[in-house]
């Protein structure tokens, strides 16, 4: 892949991590909960038994999370708009060692939560948001 083509790639993985921010930020409200609970429901194969996001600390954590997610798609969008031009193996690197870092920790933390498909949704996510990211780009 070209190095060009590593950038545009960089901001798909952006927009990737960063859709889930609002997603679990309306998570936090009971009357804008849906698509976070549904979110939850499909991760976890849980739709027969929905989620419920009523304890305030459900939301709380739903709160935090949106916006750890937004935030870390914010990053990575501003690495390959402004540092990926002038050091583009280190963004890429630093990019994929982040997705794999999430990846490693949510996906232990799923199974350990009883949740072992969230892990296999979790590499489908993996896969799209690396991409092509996983080699150097060519000059």
């Amino acid at each position: 892949m070209t190095a060009m083509f590593h950038q545009f790639w960089s901001k798909i993985t952006a927009i990737v991590i960063g859709s889930f921010g609002p997603v679990f930020f309306f998570g936090a409200m009971t009357s804008t909960s849906a698509a976070a609970r549904l979110t939850m429901d499909v991760l976890g194969l849980r739709l027969s038994h929905p989620s419920s996001f009523d304890a305030p600390v459900t939301r709380l954590l739903s709160a935090v999370t949106g916006g750890f997610l937004l935030g870390w798609g914010v990053t990575v969008w501003c690495l390959s708009s402004w540092v990926y031009p002038i050091a583009r193996e280190p963004v890429r690197r630093a990019v994929v060692t982040g997705l794999l870092a999430w990846f490693f920790l949510d996906s232990a933390g799923s199974v350990a939560s009883g949740h072992p498909s969230n892990a296999a949704f979790n590499g489908v996510v993996l896969l799209l948001a690396v991409g092509p990211l996983w080699g150097r780009a060519k000059d």
